[in-house]
């Protein structure tokens, strides 16, 4: 180890271990380089999002990133779980691993405050179902301060990290958390549903890099082709939405699946400037109108299920 080294060589160092060693990224960072630079900066105790100067590091400081370089490296984990901490619309959330790293494109229509399809007027509600670390839901309530939230999930011990994060935001007073498996036990309508549930077909998961296996099995696959989770939404989400409501859902690849299966529904797909697939949006009367065509749909899926 030199006696000396400045925070730009020692990243361009971590950048280069990191592409040498196959790393996958996608929890936060696009590449190795972005990476290296979100790890230095948490082990230094410096701004995430700013600029980081080209300083001299203390042995110390060479110390506490050399370490945390080592765990990346070695146990292949998302380097958000290794800080505890990731970001979502410009916000940290504290994460961990009952719940799904923040990474959605949703970040895109939630700044946009659903416009045009959200009526911004006063008290509104949203449902974000499988809320996972609230971040989506949190980042709702900081961007609509007309919104009153719900989150739901089936694992309480995320719904107690959610609440902590909506703490954190002080949002504790327009968030609430219901452990509930899609709609069970919710009564209530919304003006939108928004979720991003499990999408990944079964049979990939011995397939994912290790980076991806260290997340809730239960929150990345959904059946046989990904969209078990996807139908149980659609089969009831116009029974929870209120007159003009709007249900969002984000399915990546899956969503041409679903659309593929239900042809005759006029899904509404948000352009997105930056990135990002798979994002449909259904309005209440769509849903209303193609009520038949849904459930003969999930009908079929759970005879195919138990044959």
């Amino acid at each position: 180890m030199p006696n000396s080294i400045r925070l730009h060589e020692l990243i361009a160092s971590i950048t280069a271990r990191f592409d040498a060693a196959g790393l996958v990224f996608g929890h936060g960072t696009s590449n190795a380089h972005d990476e290296a630079c979100w790890l230095a900066a948490h082990a230094l105790a410096m701004d995430v999002a700013a600029e980081l100067p080209d300083v001299e590091l203390s042995p110390a400081q060479r110390l506490a990133i050399d370490e945390l370089t080592a765990v990346r490296l070695k146990q292949r984990q998302p380097l958000a779980y290794l800080l505890g901490e990731a970001w979502f619309c410009g916000l940290p959330f504290s994460v961990d691993q009952h719940t799904l790293v923040p990474r959605s494109p949703l970040a895109e229509l939630i700044n946009e405050q659903f416009q045009p399809w959200l009526d911004m007027r006063s008290k509104q509600t949203l449902l974000d179902i499988g809320t996972g670390s609230g971040c989506i839901a949190i980042a709702c309530a900081k961007t609509m301060p007309w919104l009153q939230v719900s989150g739901s999930d089936i694992d309480a011990q995320a719904l107690c990290l959610a609440a902590g994060n909506a703490q954190r935001h002080g949002l504790g007073d327009r968030c609430r958390w219901l452990e509930a498996d899609v709609f069970c036990g919710i009564d209530e309508a919304f003006d939108v549903i928004i979720s991003n549930p499990p999408y990944v077909p079964a049979m990939q998961a011995q397939t994912m890099p290790r980076e991806y296996q260290h997340e809730p099995a239960h929150a990345l696959f959904s059946g046989v082709d990904g969209l078990d989770h996807a139908a149980a939404i659609l089969l009831d989400a116009a029974d929870h939405l209120q007159a003009q409501g709007v249900l969002v859902l984000e399915l990546g690849e899956s969503a041409a699946l679903l659309q593929q299966q239900l042809p005759m529904l006029p899904f509404i797909w948000p352009d997105l400037e930056h990135g990002g697939e798979g994002v449909i949006i259904a309005e209440l009367g769509m849903l209303q109108r193609h009520e038949h065509a849904i459930k003969s749909w999930y009908q079929q899926r759970q005879q195919r299920s138990k044959s």
